[in-house]
């Protein structure tokens, strides 16, 4: 597992048996629990694919936790404080699988560190697993900057920094990015919290608008509905506890069409040019 890489996502829900009939109706997940019961692991194939676990109440709106590979999370601990962001819950082991801690960058977003005991297993890439994460945040030069001093990310605007502000962030030497940032932009509502977006494949056999349309079904809203982008046909939607996610197909990719003259209503002959 590479320093950097996203490594596991879990839920905090105060209603187990909502989020696990949603989920597996929409994916096909199976469940299963650890010894104590108190987290559920979702699998996907066989292999963990996200965990949920139960909280009396929730302070915020449910959201999705990603979780990064590290190789020591009292050091990363202690690079977070130097970075400028804060301790939400310092290191902790965990059923001898391993230790985790989760921070605040300094833009506010939760994010989640996870230093595995041994190989960790993670589905990804495939129907109802992990595809994507993308921090969405107001202030992107400073949760570019906290990323980079923390696991020297090489960043790649791939916007046009203003209109639409969106870096990748790349491990040195791998041939994929390990995740987005995206700025938010003017017509975002001013109370919006920097938040991570996990984005789910739904792969082309069920596809982004069926898969929306079953989301709904079983109890999900939809935020945003599906279109086509550059990296697939995608939707958002917010599932029956408040938890916003993003389904896409990645198969579906679509080439942003340049206008024509034509299509642009440009006149033959400009009256101005003699």
């Amino acid at each position: 597992m590479q320093f950097g890489t996203p490594c596991w996502i879990d839920l905090a829900t105060t209603d187990p048996k909502t989020s696990r009939d949603f989920y597996g109706g929409l994916f096909g997940w199976q469940y299963q629990a650890n010894r104590t019961g108190d987290y559920l692991t979702a699998l996907a194939d066989n292999v963990p694919a996200a965990g949920f676990y139960r909280v009396p109440a929730l302070e915020h709106s449910p959201a999705w936790t990603l979780y990064l590979a590290v190789s020591d999370c009292t050091r990363t601990a202690e690079r977070i404080v130097r970075l400028g962001g804060q301790i939400v819950m310092p290191p902790q082991d965990f059923d001898g699988q391993g230790s985790l801690l989760v921070a605040a960058d300094p833009t506010g977003a939760t994010i989640g560190f996870w230093q595995p005991a041994a190989p960790w297993p993670f589905a990804t890439g495939t129907k109802g697993e992990f595809r994507w994460a993308e921090l969405n945040t107001w202030d992107g030069d400073l949760a570019d900057k906290f990323f980079v001093d923390l696991f020297g990310y090489q960043l790649e605007q791939i916007g046009d920094g203003q209109g639409f502000d969106y870096t990748t962030w790349s491990v040195l030497g791998a041939a994929e990015p390990v995740a987005g940032r995206m700025q938010f932009g003017a017509d975002f509502p001013a109370g919006t919290r920097p938040h991570w977006m996990i984005y789910f494949e739904v792969g082309p056999m069920l596809g982004t608008d069926e898969a929306t349309v079953l989301a709904v079904r079983l109890g999900g809203r939809l935020l945003s509905e599906p279109a086509d982008s550059p990296f697939g046909r995608l939707s958002v939607v917010e599932d029956p506890s408040g938890a916003a996610f993003t389904l896409i197909d990645s198969s579906n990719r679509s080439t942003p069409h340049a206008p024509s003259e034509d299509e642009l209503g440009a006149v033959a002959d400009d009256p101005y040019d003699d």
